[in-house]
């Protein structure tokens, strides 16, 4: 039983040390997700710490995520009462005791995307599954609308691999999470032969 989590943690420690190594000399530092085996959620991204890696968070009880499908809910046209409304909601999760952050996903970059900038006390902005030049064109408008500020922080999520995380990274995005960390990292072979 020892061996097997020794196995599968220093898996994933060895993933997630992977991927730090490939976005080495940018900004972006490599996060995990809520992915994770049941009952084994502090091994692994106590893994993934050692691997050199963030954690996103812990569950669904200590920040809020607000998703694309959620937006849709507030208003489907951006403009300023979708921004008055979304300030609201975040204003209000961040008045919910235990929640370190807020973020709000975004999965293209247009008008939603500038009305999200636009609200005050988004932590984190989620850019879902974008390529890498949609990637470097939200920096440019969050730095362009906030200045240096680096506020809200910007996170790339969906489909990065080893293959394309450099590329990520190289956007100025912030930081990248990696669902792959935990649930598809491979056991590292280890005996305990004399």
């Amino acid at each position: 039983v020892v061996l097997n989590f020794l196995q599968r943690l220093s898996g994933i420690a060895t993933t997630t040390g992977k991927y730090v190594r490939a976005v080495k000399g940018t900004r972006a530092k490599i996060y995990d997700t809520r992915k994770t085996l049941p009952g084994w959620r502090v091994l692994e991204k106590y893994a993934v710490r050692c691997g050199g890696g963030y954690n996103h968070r812990m569950g669904l009880y200590d920040a809020v995520l607000i998703k694309d499908n959620h937006l849709a809910d507030i208003g489907r046209n951006f403009d300023r009462d979708f921004e008055k409304r979304l300030t609201d909601i975040v204003r209000q999760a961040h008045a919910t005791r235990g929640i370190k952050f807020v973020a709000v996903e975004v999965d293209h970059v247009d008008d939603q995307l500038d009305h999200v900038l636009r609200v005050p006390g988004v932590d984190i902005v989620l850019l879902d599954n974008m390529g890498q030049w949609q990637l470097k064109h939200a920096v440019q408008m969050r730095d362009a609308m906030r200045g240096k500020s680096g506020r809200p922080l910007l996170e790339a999520s969906g489909n990065v691999t080893l293959h394309n995380v450099s590329a990520i990274a190289q956007s100025g995005v912030d930081r990248i999470a990696i669902g792959a960390l935990t649930h598809s990292a491979t056991a590292v072979d280890i005996g305990l032969d004399r």
